[in-house]
């Protein structure tokens, strides 16, 4: 009777399910949530491995603040600033938070691409980025191509409000899910086949959930067909900076910058400082287009998700601060290679691969073998056991719109080294187990067979194979 009422009562964008928050991957949240690991309070709790936050670096972050008081408006250094700041409503946002952002952007990308500070429009973290983009770029019931897997959180940030569809280009772990232009040419067919109207290809790079990046020839085969076809090209950059082995990480602005015969009005970056940074809670979005119209329209939805002005201001400071910035990426990398470093090594101890990955804050981890069977269902049963049983939660390849069961996405950037180490003997314990259990089973089954078998066959079994003919099936079964 209450929902009747409600979906009488409300929008349907209140009462549709378009957030996504059904689904396995935010059901592993609310898992963590029920029951929290705490290395004292709660030993035996979930450990959060389904939350790609960057936690490696905050102490150089605590270290600056204090050493640069003046940054703030809320300590006696820097309170002569509160009046200004706090009366400051520009939505175009402070100058010198504008200027620093595009610096920091391109220090994050080897300062091989350009950022005009007069494009970096304001959003509230790359949540508020993505919607305001879409709005731009689309109507309700129009659609963006996106390879797969992608982060389900674009089901909520892209769609929900927007009325705009996703549609997947499928990729597979036959060339690493790597995009390629018959996969580009086939959802785009399959789109006007359904009479669906593409607007564009949302792409990420880094790749969430993959940590991979995307080589200049892939990029540069996105750009010419987004130029053929006339439509969109939004690249999600938002792990630029956390990039910390070979192949470096290509921009799409240097792609653009590189190719004067590129319609450049086509082209739009999201960015972040959620993940290179790691402060999401400072919800900072950034809409980076090469279009005028669409920055001026970004601009202007921006008023709906501004970021505070007290924020703007102490960022202002510490990212125009070139040596501390420089440091700080550097130590970054070098702290999230090796944290994946022992944690793949971890991994591959009681035999689990990853996807060979160069970026981002999580392994793409292949559990394939251990599925019952090649199944969805067979999957989110495994994903149940370590939900529950294990008690890590990691996030299942379906929730990824994966098209191969059995991979999940596992991070590992955002806890500290003990608590690592415990994810990693769980996973240890987890895996002895379920041999064990295997050879088992296996060895109960041998014996079930022996014993089914008829008393000839088994004296058969034993004679030398040079007794038996050639064409014997017995000697074919034993090859």
């Amino acid at each position: 009777m209450g929902e009747q009422n409600n979906s009488q009562l409300l929008s349907r964008v209140a009462t549709n399910d378009g957030h996504g928050e059904n689904c396995s991957y935010f059901d592993g949240w609310k898992a963590y949530d029920r029951d929290p690991f705490h290395s004292t309070r709660n030993p035996n709790g979930v450990i959060q491995m389904g939350l790609a936050e960057n936690q490696l670096c905050l102490d150089l972050i605590q270290e600056w603040i204090k050493n640069n008081p003046q940054a703030s408006i809320c300590t006696d250094d820097g309170v002569a600033y509160f009046k200004e700041i706090a009366n400051f409503q520009d939505y175009h946002g402070l100058p010198s938070f504008r200027k620093a952002i595009a610096k920091f952007m391109e220090k994050a990308r080897g300062s091989r691409a350009k950022f005009d500070p007069n494009r970096v429009v304001m959003s509230g973290g790359a949540t508020g980025a993505q919607e305001t983009i879409a709005f731009c770029l689309a109507n309700p019931g129009e659609a963006f191509l996106i390879p797969t897997p992608y982060y389900p959180g674009f089901d909520r940030d892209f769609r929900w409000r927007t009325g705009v569809q996703l549609l997947p280009i499928h990729c597979d772990s036959s060339n690493k899910f790597k995009v390629t232009l018959d996969a580009l040419e086939a959802a785009y067919q399959n789109a006007q086949k359904n009479n669906i109207t593409v607007k564009g290809v949302l792409a990420t790079n880094p790749s969430n959930p993959l940590g991979t990046t995307m080589d200049r020839d892939t990029l540069t085969t996105l750009v010419s067909f987004v130029n053929r076809k006339n439509i969109h090209l939004v690249c999600d950059e938002i792990f630029s900076g956390t990039v910390f082995d070979k192949p470096g990480f290509v921009s799409v602005a240097e792609i653009v910058e590189d190719d004067p015969c590129c319609n450049r009005d086509l082209v739009h970056i999201v960015y972040s400082l959620s993940k290179d940074l790691g402060v999401p809670g400072f919800r900072v979005g950034i809409i980076y287009s090469f279009n005028d119209a669409v920055v001026a329209c970004a601009r202007r939805m921006s008023s709906f998700g501004l970021i505070s002005t007290q924020t703007q201001h102490l960022l202002a400071s510490m990212l125009g601060d070139d040596e501390f910035t420089t440091k700080f990426l550097a130590e970054s990398r070098r702290r999230l290679s090796e944290r994946r470093r022992i944690f793949t090594a971890g991994l591959k101890r009681v035999g689990i691969r990853c996807l060979e990955s160069n970026a981002g804050l999580f392994c793409w981890m292949d559990l394939r073998p251990l599925l019952k069977a090649k199944t969805v269902e067979a999957e989110l049963e495994l994903w149940r056991v370590i939900i529950n049983d294990v008690k890590l939660n990691i996030s299942p390849g379906t929730s990824f719109h994966c098209s191969e069961p059995g991979w999940f996405r596992v991070c590992f950037a955002n806890m500290d080294d003990k608590t690592t180490e415990m994810a990693l003997t769980r996973i240890r314990t987890f895996v002895f187990r379920a041999n064990a259990a295997a050879q088992e089973k296996k060895k109960r089954w041998n014996m079930a067979l022996r014993l089914s078998l008829p008393r000839r066959f088994e004296d058969m079994s034993i004679m030398s194979p040079h007794l038996m003919s050639p064409q014997s099936p017995l000697v074919h079964a034993a090859t």
